[in-house]
């Protein structure tokens, strides 16, 4: 028996992954199969974790500005992690897996035995909510996760991580198509195929075209991460560049406008050195580096801005590029079960023998078309 493994990113729905409410496709009937391995809420965690790495780093701090209230709220309101991250495996699909089946029991066991081994093999990745849903069309597992590193010389001594989290188990990256997500993604994969052949399934790997699809949604993700944070710097510089514009205004203004008038019987030389000059001179400074600052922010701003927009028509190819990898891989599905199908009909030693003839027959045509081109 071959069954292939599935592991994708999850939208992190803690409310549905327990059950607090429930959605169109799970059958309450039975829910009750389900497993709740564990579901803490995740701000006690943070306490849990990173209280005392938070209290060493507010008192390292000469700034009130530096110090950091609630690590939590700065991870969430911050672009550059997420404050967890959940990863979804199955074993096949509701067809050769489906819940309610011995298969299907099968697969229940399996990710249960997989579940039970996770956090050994990532003592980095704390888990505070995990749950195994047999209420769907195929027994699955969400596991969610806080990645955290100790020992860092950047910002909280123990702090979240999701790269660094993973490098310290082991997973060195190596470009943007096989970083540490995708090399761990691929470890645990093997883990539960470890799993499944001790219950006698192998691992159907599907190959190039999943492969490719995986790398797709990976890309996608991070260019989705990188237009946020674009986005974010976006929207910090527009009020700046705008303030910056006012100020250049309001300091170009003519001397008759800002100039105070001159005392009763002061003197024209008198006016001019003790109010005019200086005056001027100040304003003079003032207008030069308002103007240098100006510049340089709005050199900043306008490339950023194209920056953003660049990283937006990626985003869109990549969306573009995925639906049509998404499309090809449906219609080869259906391309299989046909196949499989007429297997059925004339009997699988009969279409093998026709493939075998037809592979025959163009390799004897090639073969005669090299002998007539020479």
């Amino acid at each position: 028996m071959k069954r292939t493994i599935s592991a994708m990113s999850g939208p992190g729905v803690i409310a549905h992954n327990r059950r607090t409410y429930t959605a169109a496709n799970v059958d309450r009937e039975r829910t009750k199969d389900n497993i709740e391995y564990c579901c803490q809420d995740i701000k006690d965690v943070y306490h849990e974790l990173f209280d005392e790495a938070l209290e060493e780093y507010n008192a390292k701090q000469t700034r009130k500005d530096r110090m950091i209230e609630d690590y939590y709220e700065k991870i969430r309101s911050g672009k550059q992690e997420k404050p967890f991250y959940e990863v979804i495996f199955q074993i096949g699909n509701k067809d050769d897996m489906a819940v309610g089946t011995p298969e299907g029991d099968k697969a229940k066991e399996i990710l249960h035995q997989f579940m039970l081994g996770f956090e050994g093999r990532n003592p980095q990745l704390r888990v505070f909510s995990a749950h195994l849903h047999m209420d769907e069309a195929t027994p699955h597992l969400h596991i969610d996760f806080v990645p955290f590193i100790t020992s860092s010389k950047r910002g909280l001594s123990t702090r979240v991580s999701l790269k660094k989290a993973l490098e310290a188990q082991g997973f060195k990256g190596e470009g943007k198509t096989s970083n540490e997500r995708i090399l761990w993604i691929e470890s645990e994969k093997e883990a539960l195929a470890e799993i499944m052949h001790r219950h006698g399934i192998k691992w159907e790997q599907k190959g190039t075209h999943l492969e490719h699809l995986d790398v797709l949604n990976f890309k996608k993700e991070q260019r989705a991460r990188e237009v946020a944070e674009l986005e974010h710097r976006l929207e910090q510089l527009t009020p700046e560049v705008e303030n910056a514009e006012y100020l250049a205004e309001e300091y170009s203004k003519s001397p008759e406008e800002i100039l105070p008038e001159a005392a009763p019987f002061e003197t024209a030389k008198s006016y001019r050195e003790k109010k005019a000059k200086p005056i001027i001179e100040k304003m003079s400074k003032v207008i030069m580096s308002i103007y240098s600052a100006y510049v340089k922010l709005k050199w900043n701003y306008e490339s950023i801005e194209s920056m953003y927009h660049q990283e937006k028509k990626k985003n869109n190819f990549l969306e573009s590029l995925l639906n049509s990898a998404s499309k090809e891989m449906r219609s080869l599905k259906a391309k299989a079960k046909d196949l499989e199908r007429v297997k059925k009909y004339f009997g699988k030693s009969k279409i093998d023998e026709a493939i075998e003839a037809v592979k025959q027959q163009e390799r004897t045509n090639s073969t005669r078309e090299k002998l007539f081109s020479r």
